[in-house]
């Protein structure tokens, strides 16, 4: 069988090669159209020329074409990847440095929060401009499978407003089930789970070892006798004992998505571990990413070596792309955890939301898992974020500021460190600060920028509660300025 698959953002270069190595091994795509899309031309050719040599050293008929002409690489596709960052390094410096000044202390800012928040503005517009063209140009009923975060929020977006079938993808899911399945010594074959919440606070409701249900003390006496996970996770640790349900978020991601762990700042370091970003560090991500933002250029030899080997050394990842597709054209159904509108799914959360819940594929497209209900302190924490999703959504298609600012303000840990005058100004900061990737907003910056010359908000020079002292937030701000 042939048909096209588009990657937009394709020069994440480690990535691709991830999600397409993972379809070459489905026999029957072989001969596959991939085509590739990005702004940026020298990553753009770096994963060519990697996917290309996949496809010559294995001998196969698949074509992969390159270009910067989004519209021309969406023509014809009947699935369409997305992968894309706007604003790159330098709007996620500000996600992360404007909040910090008012006491939000963030991780990752990637998701909810105000980071993440600002982070769905900027790419909702985008993402409504692939929508169109996927309309326009591609198959007809195409699908549209998008992994970049926010992912409910660009998924909302695109499902309410875009007017195009569009399934969100997270790994999240599985690497929780995996430290479940390493806590409890099994295998990850001999785990079984429902799982289910929205993005990034998805629950796992019912586990299953060997066959086995696994209640809620039992994992917690596993947790905590794991010599890594006992330092690395106590704030999902701390949930789990809490609520009675593990959540599928890391540490440093879970923090930031609730009221109640980075508020005050002598307590931020009793629940977070700096042996990695991931696990808390102010700002963790930030520095991953600018300290790792040439890495591709280092490792290009080493991908294009791998590239070399025949595919069976490949081994197929978790990632749910391939899957999908390989079901809905194959016919091999497949069960995996998939972002989707609600649309009463799981019972005790709003129709509109975008939730992340068990579904199964086959040739008759995706099909969730319905009548699923929540814990109450599981539908609850949804809730809350669902509210500043919602408004989120409203305020990226409206270009309302006030919209904007009342979405932040019912952020959970903004709500938790600000009053409303400082969220109201903290906004205006980030939307001239930003102002260049947020279109909707044109007409609102003026007015912003008066009113923060007139700013009667003290802020402070604050580089976080957990900060690793590799660079500062001003040596960030240099190293990424060039780097959009």
């Amino acid at each position: 069988m042939s048909f096209k698959v588009t990657v937009i953002g394709a020069g994440s270069v480690g990535f691709t090669k991830t999600l397409i190595s993972d379809l070459l091994k489905v026999p029957e795509f072989a001969d596959c159209e991939f085509a590739l899309t990005d702004l940026n031309p020298h990553n753009l050719d770096m994963v060519h020329q990697i996917i290309a040599k996949i496809v010559a050293v294995n001998n196969l008929p698949a074509k992969v074409t390159a270009t910067t002409d989004r519209r021309a690489a969406i023509t014809g596709a009947r699935y369409i990847m997305s992968c894309v960052r706007v604003g790159g390094l330098e709007a996620f410096a500000s996600d992360i440095s404007v909040p910090l000044k008012y006491g939000v202390d963030q991780c990752v800012g990637d998701t909810l929060c105000a980071g993440g928040i600002l982070y769905g503005q900027r790419n909702i517009p985008v993402i409504l401009e692939f929508c169109k063209d996927i309309k326009e140009v591609a198959e007809p009923g195409a699908v549209f499978l998008n992994y970049a975060n926010p992912m409910a929020m660009n998924t909302w977006a695109a499902n309410a407003y875009g007017g195009v079938q569009t399934i969100g993808l997270c790994h999240g899911v599985q690497h929780g089930a995996h430290q479940i399945a390493q806590v409890l010594g099994v295998a990850d074959s001999e785990l079984d789970y429902v799982c289910s919440g929205i993005n990034h606070q998805t629950w796992y409701i019912d586990i299953r070892a060997k066959g086995r249900k696994i209640e809620k003390d039992e994992l917690i006496a596993a947790f905590e006798a794991h010599p890594v996970y006992s330092k690395q996770e106590k704030v999902r640790i701390d949930v789990l004992k809490r609520f009675g349900v593990y959540s599928t978020e890391s540490n440093g991601h879970l923090s930031e998505y609730l009221p109640w762990y980075r508020k005050r700042p002598e307590e931020i370091s009793k629940w977070i571990d700096m042996s990695d970003w991931i696990h808390g560090e102010t700002g963790g991500y930030l520095r991953y990413s600018t300290e790792r933002r040439n890495w591709f250029e280092t490792d290009f030899p080493m991908f294009l070596e791998q590239a070399a080997k025949p595919l069976d050394q490949h081994k197929r990842t978790s990632e749910h792309a391939s899957y999908i597709i390989e079901a809905m054209e194959t016919g091999r159904v497949y069960r995996g955890h998939f972002n989707v509108r609600n649309n009463g799914i799981i019972t005790n959360l709003p129709d509109d939301a975008i939730i992340e819940s068990p579904g199964f594929v086959d040739r008759f497209g995706l099909n969730m898992v319905e009548g699923i209900t929540l814990p109450l302190a599981c539908a609850a924490t949804c809730s809350a974020s669902i509210s500043v999703q919602r408004m989120s959504v409203e305020a990226a298609m409206t270009g309302d500021i006030d919209m904007l600012k009342l979405a932040v303000l019912h952020d959970p840990l903004v709500g938790a460190i600000c009053t409303p005058d400082e969220v109201w100004q903290m906004v205006d900061e980030l939307v001239v600060t930003q102002a260049q990737w947020l279109p909707q907003y044109k007409d609102a910056v003026p007015a912003a920028k008066e009113r923060l010359a007139k700013g009667t908000v003290k802020t402070k020079d604050w580089e976080g509660a957990a900060r690793k002292k590799v660079r500062s937030v001003e040596e960030l701000r240099e190293v990424v300025g060039g780097h959009h």
